[in-house]
């Protein structure tokens, strides 16, 4: 899950190169934290939302699949 991340806010920011991905992980709950440069935040966002939203999507599908809840969470 955390190279899935990686790879779709790669493909979302300019600069790519500065896209990390830190897991924290536990016995029932993961949390994603992902740092992306200052100027590329609103990029990973979206308008209103929407692409975070999608995400976070993404990773509760995939959670419900392993039985455990994954959180999503940027880092500025």
């Amino acid at each position: 899950m955390k190279e899935l991340i990686e790879i779709i806010a790669r493909a979302l920011v300019d600069e790519s190169d500065v896209v990390s991905v830190t897991e924290i992980g536990g016995a029932h709950t993961s949390i994603l934290e992902l740092k992306v440069a200052q100027t590329d935040i609103g990029k990973v966002i979206g308008k209103k939302g929407r692409t975070v939203g999608a995400l976070r999507t993404i990773l509760n599908a995939v959670s419900a699949k392993k039985k455990k809840n994954i959180v999503l969470e940027i880092i500025e």
